[in-house]
């Protein structure tokens, strides 16, 4: 009977001991979630010139990060009792070491953000090891600085945790009190929830959500929704307002179709009398935000603008995607993006033909030139299954080349200038076939050092001052982010010099250049959600006779159909009979029209957005986009239905495409 008594009096006492031993880390770690939130407004606000007040954004940001510390404390919870039924001592610390990592990981993700501007999602999960320790070396904080810092500081926080209940200890009631309440209250934000009338602006909402609960969220869309489609696309088309009209051939190949491009080219050029060489730059996070007639913050890019009186020039152009991933497939086949971008399909590539095939089966010689490592994304083999004659990359530098300054000992390679200069040594060849030559630059990226630091931070003062005509207040803005700005002064330059140095060749007379950017960059604040897409292109010629803007609005996807149709038409190429092309042809008009219709894959493993006509569809949520691809919500159920269909339509094509390969016929 006294053996009976004992139990029943050590019972509640254990209970006691498990909650209030929880609740007093979990205490800590709210205080100190919290204070991070504090810390990354204040960084965020002193490193960013954003449109928004921290008043603006402090409530809705605590109320995210209190859901998420509920929903974390809330699980953890159930694990904590569990393990306190077999110990008491193996429940601290196993809840106390979750604590502490969930503490360090909103640490990191935080200073990821400010760093990006870009909260880290599922992206995390698109790319192999190596390129992650490669991405991670470029931003310079993985050296033993950071990782001696990172182990300190979860030994310290685990440390305090541990001691929290020799300090602070709660009553039964007390504890029972926050457990009741806290499951009370994600239950009542089940059922209600609660969210920011006013997040239509991409910036604030970034700032405002919980990191952790974004990138939890995601996690769990990744892992547990795999990419079912239903065989049922073929039904649909969206051909109506279009360029091409897309007679689709086969529902076995979803994309394949026949189609007449027009030629919208020839009437800007001479007649051609000999097939010319065609030359793309594809500079390195080029957003028409700051290159280019109408640039709202400004050109960076005095050369380039030069070159537009020159030119045929499109001021309301995107990308496919909104990092690099997707600019070979984008611009030179038009394809779908698989799970992950296209070139993640390397092991097994879908069939498929490319603007760099269809040319080397007209007899064109091609090359590529980049200063860093062209297996980086997979490109390398994109590029081999094209056939590209031969590609120039890091290995290929001679000693006199310098690499670009190294950030804690790493450097993604050779300078745009060293990449143009290194490149005209092997392009364009000695030889009778007309050839295509890709140079595509690297100096404009994270994490952004220039060579020449004290001669472009020259040049940059001298910018603002007599090119952009700032007065001081607005200097300091752009100050903020002289780093960057200093990359784009530079790969301008470096296009000059390239330019200057092939107006000297014989072939210059009969080359056409098309110079864009793969995508904009992020670290700017971004005026809108379609503002990363928004990217210069600029067709430049010696051939062209009649230099023109057009505002049409237009994408990557068009370049390859547009280039061989004019080539069809000026020296009567031998093409494939049936396409895969995603893209129109590029728009002529004088005056804003869309008349493409497109998916946009954010990040890898982030297929958000779609746009036909002049309606773009992001997030679920609707907007209209005008002159400038600046857009603004609307409530249209009806188009924002049409939108969806043809969305998911594309999304079920593209999953089908990924997990059967047929994409293109092997017999086409």
């Amino acid at each position: 009977m006294a053996q009976k008594a004992e139990i029943r009096s050590t019972l509640p006492a254990k209970i006691q001991t498990t909650l209030s031993n929880f609740w007093s880390m979990s205490l800590i770690f709210s205080a100190l979630m919290l204070l991070l939130r504090v810390a990354e407004l204040t960084l965020v606000f002193q490193t960013h010139a954003i449109r928004v007040s921290f008043r603006e954004v402090i409530g809705y940001s605590l109320f995210e990060d209190i859901t998420w510390i509920l929903y974390f404390l809330g699980l953890l919870l159930i694990f904590h009792v569990i393990n306190s039924l077999i110990s008491v001592n193996f429940a601290k610390w196993f809840t106390s070491s979750w604590l502490v990592t969930a503490l360090l990981v909103q640490a990191a993700l935080l200073f990821y953000f400010n760093k990006t501007f870009v909260p880290l999602g599922k992206d995390l999960f698109a790319y192999n090891i190596n390129d992650l320790v490669l991405t991670v070396r470029s931003s310079g904080v993985l050296n033993a600085w950071t990782i001696g810092g990172l182990l300190i500081a979860f030994l310290i926080i685990l440390y305090i945790f541990s001691s929290a209940s020799k300090y602070i200890q709660f009553s039964t009631k007390v504890s029972a009190g926050f457990t009741i309440g806290t499951y009370w209250f994600l239950i009542l934000f089940f059922f209600i929830p609660i969210s920011d009338s006013q997040n239509l602006d991409e910036i604030k909402a970034n700032i405002q959500m919980n990191k952790s609960k974004y990138l939890s969220e995601q996690a769990f869309d990744y892992f547990m929704y795999t990419n079912e489609y239903y065989f049922d696309f073929y039904l649909r088309s969206i051909n109506d307002a279009l360029f091409v009209k897309k007679e689709y051939t086969d529902p076995v190949y979803p994309f394949l179709h026949q189609a007449d491009y027009p030629d919208v080219l020839s009437p800007y050029f001479d007649s051609l009398t000999s097939a010319p060489d065609i030359v793309f730059v594809l500079i390195e996070s080029l957003g028409k935000a700051y290159s280019g007639k109408g640039a709202y913050l400004g050109s960076f890019t005095p050369f380039l603008d030069s070159l537009e009186s020159h030119s045929l020039v499109w001021t309301n152009a995107v990308s496919s995607t909104g990092r690099t991933f997707g600019v070979l497939p984008g611009v030179f086949a038009g394809l779908p993006f698989g799970e992950r971008g296209f070139q993640e399909l390397f092991e097994d590539f879908p069939n498929h033909e490319s603007l760099i095939s269809v040319l080397n089966d007209n007899g064109y010689e091609s090359t590529f030139v980049i200063g860093s490592d062209v297996n980086f994304d997979h490109q390398k083999e994109f590029l081999e299954f094209s056939d590209v004659s031969q590609i120039i990359d890091i290995d290929d530098f001679d000693s006199k080349y310098n690499q670009m300054p190294p950030a804690n000992g790493f450097t993604w390679g050779y300078g745009d200038k060293e990449i143009f200069t290194n490149g005209l040594n092997f392009f364009p060849r000695e030889t009778e076939n007309p050839q295509l030559g890709i140079f595509q630059t690297i100096t404009s990226h994270d994490p952004y050092l220039v060579p020449e630091r004290e001669f472009y931070s020259k040049k940059f003062e001298d910018h603002l001052e007599n090119y952009l005509n700032l007065t001081e207040a607005k200097k300091a803005e752009y100050r903020d982010y002289q780093n960057i700005y200093m990359t784009v002064l530079y790969a301008d330059d470096a296009i000059k010099d390239f330019i200057t140095a092939y107006s000297k060749k014989p072939q210059f007379s009969n080359t056409i250049f098309v110079f864009t950017g793969d995508h904009r960059l992020p670290e700017i604040p971004m005026a809108s959600r379609l503002d990363r897409f928004h990217v210069p292109l600029i067709i430049y010629s010696p051939l062209i006779n009649r230099p023109t803007y057009f505002k049409g609005m237009i994408s990557h996807f068009e370049i390859t159909p547009s280039l061989l149709a004019f080539l069809n038409a000026q020296v009567e190429l031998k093409l494939p009979e049936e396409e895969i092309w995603l893209g129109q042809v590029l728009d002529t008009s004088k005056v804003f029209q869309s008349r493409i219709a497109m998916p946009l894959m954010r990040n890898k493993n982030q297929l958000m957005e779609f746009l036909d006509g002049e309606y773009f569809l992001s997030d679920d949520q609707l907007f209209v986009i005008t002159d400038g691809l600046n857009i603004d919500p609307i409530n249209d159920q009806n188009i924002k239905n049409k939108l969806t269909g043809e969305f998911e339509d594309f999304k079920n094509k593209n999953n089908y495409t990924t997990q059967t390969r047929k994409l293109l016929p092997t017999e086409k």
